[in-house]
């Protein structure tokens, strides 16, 4: 049979997907799996729910990794619920973070589970001798039960993220996912491996059965340990690689140079990259880092809208109706390369189209953000649809556009109230300011009272010297016990 031009192109397609899949596998440092399903969920009240049920009729064990564990009522029915597993027998293993359960829940707090046989693990609390040590934290949103199902998400047990419906505070804004098939191994071995970081390893499980056949989803789980920055590599290869579609939702989005720029030539390539973020957030420094940022987004086509909400905690990504990622990972440098976090790339049409349709949901309780009135454009316009609808931006005409044009100069809250539109302001003079203000007073402090500056810095020195100290004596100690054991192995 003579080797024809479609042939040529098919085997050519087939080679280029093998280097994708490649290329995906090595910026991820995941394979990629079969056989899963996976359901989308979200807010809180449905993964707590989700999560209390698969709690209470586990049979073996339960492993659960939480960034935050608060002590309240959320909290305190989670806690229960791991108490009443831990006393008919199911082995339950529970690894907070130490710096994000501070002042929220205490060595008392776990004191019934532990009596129950429950263990509990603090993870990476200060320590003498690693006085930078605190920095890396497990900002992982992890539950597995009985190593058949698996949670991962963006959720912490807290009922901060169900809003307060008597003050008008509505619930925050999260994405997850439940999981059942070969991905919640990868998910238990990623709790092994944090378990074991902070203490004795766990004993091998017995491998459960998590259904080969659970489904016919094929993803990705990437546990990302410090400085491994998989899912750096991982986010920047699907900027790099996005032909049509890239919608980002992020919590704490702060962009930092190549990272922009791979979303800045995805854009200027055609590609429609929109960026979601919270409108008001939990920490405002961050808020005002974000849109610091915005300008360049903006000028290079990338489009940007504002959260309407309480707050808006969800990280998710979907490319090309193919390609959907949900966990714990913001798209900031902590995320990327400071924390252990946990998030799932999907490979699948079905799924990702989940994810555009609740992005485009999500867009209708969000405000843009726009350079100029001459780029204000109707809502309607300019949505693309999940089904593959396309509409290029319109400008908005006639005296109605004037109008909200002189609406937004004259109060720009208004103008965004009516055209659901902002226009961007001078962003990068605020931290400047702030910066000069700061500044200015600590140098009339240093001026006037330079104890109250000195002091400080005396203590921070003397704790520093301390923990390099305690530091160098532990690796000579540790030294000269390896010379030891050579010497008495010869």
């Amino acid at each position: 049979m003579p080797y024809t031009r479609s042939m040529s192109r098919h085997v050519a397609s087939a080679h280029a997907r093998l280097l994708a899949e490649q290329a995906l596998s090595r910026a991820a440092g995941a394979p990629l799996l079969t056989g899963n399903h996976v359901e989308l969920l979200i807010d809180a009240a449905a993964h707590y729910d989700a999560w209390l049920a698969a709690i209470h009729d586990a049979r073996e064990r339960v492993l659960l990794e939480n960034y935050i564990i608060r002590n309240d009522a959320v909290g305190v029915a989670f806690r229960d619920a791991l108490v009443e597993c831990a006393q008919r027998g199911v082995f339950v293993a529970v690894v907070y973070d130490w710096l994000g359960c501070k002042g929220q829940s205490r060595d008392r707090f776990w004191a019934p589970l532990r009596a129950a046989g429950g263990q509990v693990r603090a993870f990476n609390p200060v320590q003498f001798g690693q006085p930078f040590g605190w920095i890396s934290r497990d900002h992982r949103k992890l539950l597995v039960v009985d190593g058949v199902q698996g949670f991962l998400s963006g959720v912490c047990i807290s009922e901060k993220w169900l809003g307060d419906a008597a003050k008008g505070i509505a619930p925050w804004r999260d994405t997850g996912v439940a999981l059942r098939g070969p991905a919640v191994a990868e998910l238990e071995h990623a709790f092994a491996e944090s378990w074991s970081s902070i203490g004795t390893p766990l004993s091998p499980f017995a491998t459960a059965d998590a259904g080969d056949d659970a489904g016919n989803v094929a993803l990705r789980v990437i546990a990302t340990q410090p400085a491994t920055a998989g899912m750096y590599r991982l986010d920047q290869l699907i900027a790099a690689m996005a032909r049509k579609t890239l919608w980002l939702t992020d919590a704490y989005f702060i962009g930092v140079a190549p990272y922009v720029q791979a979303l800045a030539a995805a854009a200027r390539d055609g590609v429609d990259v929109r960026l979601l973020v919270p409108g008001s957030s939990d920490i405002p420094v961050v808020a005002g880092m974000s849109r610091a940022g915005y300008r360049p987004l903006l000028k290079a086509g990338i489009r940007v809208f504002e959260w309407n909400g309480s707050m808006l905690h969800a990280k998710t990504a979907v490319a090309d109706g193919l390609w959907a990622r949900v966990g714990s990972s913001n798209l900031n440098l902590s995320s990327w390369l400071g924390n252990r976090e946990i998030d799932v790339a999907v490979e699948d049409t079905g799924f990702a189209q989940q994810l555009a349709e609740q992005y485009e949901r999500d867009l209708e309780n969000a405000t843009e953000i726009v350079l100029a009135p001459g780029r204000w454009r109707r809502h309607a316009d300019h949505v693309q649809s999940s089904a593959g609808r396309s509409a290029r931006p319109r400008p908005i005409g006639g005296s109605s556009g004037r109008a909200a044009a002189g609406a937004l100069r004259i109060a720009n809250t208004v103008g965004a109230a009516l055209t659901d539109r902002r226009v961007l302001g001078d962003t990068a003079t605020a931290p400047l300011l702030i910066g000069t203000a700061v500044l200015s007073v600590l140098a009339v402090v240093a001026i006037f009272w330079p104890a109250i500056i000195g002091w400080p810095l005396a203590v921070l020195a003397l704790w520093l010297a301390l923990n390099f100290a305690a530091r160098a004596w532990r690796l000579r100690r540790r030294f000269k016990r390896r010379a030891a054991e050579l010497g008495n192995g010869e």
